[in-house]
């Protein structure tokens, strides 16, 4: 069966076919930096991490690419509080390390690269003056703004008309736009004091002047990129004028997808992507999840309190284009669901492995269940990522393990491992480990790794500097990397830890 996949484009459910048939083009709108990431966030990282593996499952070769928006008024508006960084870059540098971190414990697959919008600020002022140079854009007042009028098809990605449209950005770029949904593709001066303000949270003093963020010199003058024009010139930096795939969360439809492929496709002349696909919205208490509503739940909290497998279970357990609640309930369920998953494959992996698995007894229904199920399985990833049903394939491994070793004093051999490499494969396209736990790995060594530093320190203090130099060298032989600073001894884990 091929994969189906539902594009917003066009609004139907159609076979992917890759420009390329050996490889894939995938882009997903990453995040803006300003906060720690939550499980909204997480939903949708998980999601596409499952469309990577899946794709990969079917042979593809996967060029996938994630962007951190490190430009942003909301990242301004948290220079100075709680030792978060003294300016913009700063503050996206703290948070991108902490998101990076929480993309691990989730055990994401790594994207091929995180461009940061900073970084690119060349190609963006390219992007810009190209489309200037072809009458798409227009300078007013050193900021830059697309021409929603001289492209034809805006609004076909989100199904708007024109004059339907109402006005895009600040209130004070007004005067300043030919049409009222004319959007900024490049801002003049630095991040006005209003917008700061708005962002700030309530009840922190920061002090002093609010910050004005970064600027950069341009054809125009000084000024910021717009907030739409960076995915269009990151994406097309590291993959190419069209995507296969372009991925976001379904709140970002309009504006900020329409106007990607607005100036995108003006620009190049090209699709800009030829397969649009958009998460739903991750719900609690009856609103989405969100940094700005503050009711959310951070991502290392929730990993801390369920651990990987049960948050990519509850994660997983709703396509990533249907609305998926949180609460305790369906965390409940996901814990049950993860724990039946588990104790199969523990009792599938002892049976197989005792004298009790013989070579010549065969339970033809338990072969028959293993291969109806990987058949399921395969059937709800090709139909759109439907995550849903294929988590329901995986259960039915599980019933099925039960079932073969319920009352039975020898096992069939060649149907347990069957069932144990089909739990392990097909677990892995959904990111569940049954080797063991992912959660808190790099926590736990960190907590030990400190643990033998402070010995150290106190061998030191009690003049044992041999023992305390064996001790340095015990965590180097095992690739943690030891440094002695003014401020005490620091560390680095080994990759992957």
């Amino acid at each position: 069966m091929t994969l189906h996949v539902t594009n917003t484009l066009t609004g139907e459910k159609e076979p992917f076919e890759p420009r390329d048939p050996e490889s894939v083009l995938l882009y997903y709108c990453g995040l803006t930096v300003s906060d720690p990431p939550h499980l909204g966030h997480a939903r949708s990282w998980v999601h596409v991490d499952v469309m990577h593996r899946w794709l990969e499952y079917l042979g593809y070769d996967v060029r996938h690419v994630e962007n951190f928006t490190d430009i942003n008024e909301k990242i301004v508006a948290r220079v100075g509080e709680d030792d978060l960084g003294e300016d913009e870059l700063d503050v996206a540098e703290t948070y991108i390390e902490r998101t990076l971190a929480d993309m691990r414990s989730l055990n994401l697959l790594r994207a091929e690269v995180y461009p940061r919008v900073s970084e690119h600020v060349p190609e963006i002022i390219d992007l810009v003056e190209t489309l200037v140079e072809e009458g798409y854009a227009y300078e007013s007042n050193g900021s830059v703004y697309f021409d929603v009028t001289s492209f034809e098809e805006y609004g076909k990605l989100s199904n708007q008309e024109l004059d339907e449209i109402e006005s895009q950005g600040d209130p004070d770029e007004r005067s300043e736009k030919r049409h009222p949904a004319d959007f900024a593709l490049w801002k003049a001066g630095a991040v006005d004091e209003s917008a700061v303000e708005e962002h700030r949270h309530e009840g922190v003093d920061h002090g002093g002047d609010p910050p004005a963020g970064e600027t950069w010199e341009s054809p125009w003058g000084e000024g910021r990129p717009g907030w739409h024009i960076e995915c269009s010139a990151m994406s097309m930096t590291h993959l190419d004028e069209t995507l296969d795939i372009h991925v976001g969360g379904r709140d970002l439809v309009f504006p900020h997808h329409e106007n990607e492929v607005a100036q995108s496709e003006a620009a190049t002349g090209q699709a800009f992507a030829n397969y649009w696909l958009h998460c739903e919205l991750f719900q609690m208490d009856d609103e989405k999840m969100s940094s700005s509503l503050g009711n959310f739940v951070t991502v290392d909290d929730a990993v801390d309190q369920w651990g990987t497998n049960v948050l990519r279970t509850f994660l997983t357990a709703g396509s990533y284009n249907s609305k998926q609640l949180y609460s305790d309930e369906t965390i409940a369920e996901a814990e049950e669901r993860w724990d039946r998953l588990e104790r199969a494959y523990e009792a599938a992996v002892e049976a197989v492995d005792s004298p009790d698995a013989r070579t010549k007894v065969e339970d033809a229904s338990f072969r028959e269940e293993i291969e109806t199920a990987r058949d399921a399985f395969v059937a709800a990833m090709n139909d759109d990522f439907n995550t849903r049903e294929a988590q329901s394939a995986l259960l039915s491994v599980a019933t099925a393990i039960n079932a073969h070793l319920e009352d039975r004093a020898e096992y069939d051999y060649r149907g347990l491992r069957d069932a144990v490499e089909a739990l392990e494969e097909l677990g892995d396209v959904l990111g569940l480990s049954f080797a063991g736990e992912t959660t808190g790995t790099a926590d736990l060594a960190g907590d030990v790794v400190d643990l033998v530093l402070e010995v150290r320190e106190r061998e030191r203090e009690a003049g044992n500097y041999e023992r305390a130099d064996d001790l340095r060298d015990e965590l180097q032989a095992l690739g943690i990397e030891v440094q002695d600073t003014d401020d005490g001894a620091t560390y680095r884990l080994p990759s992957g830890e």
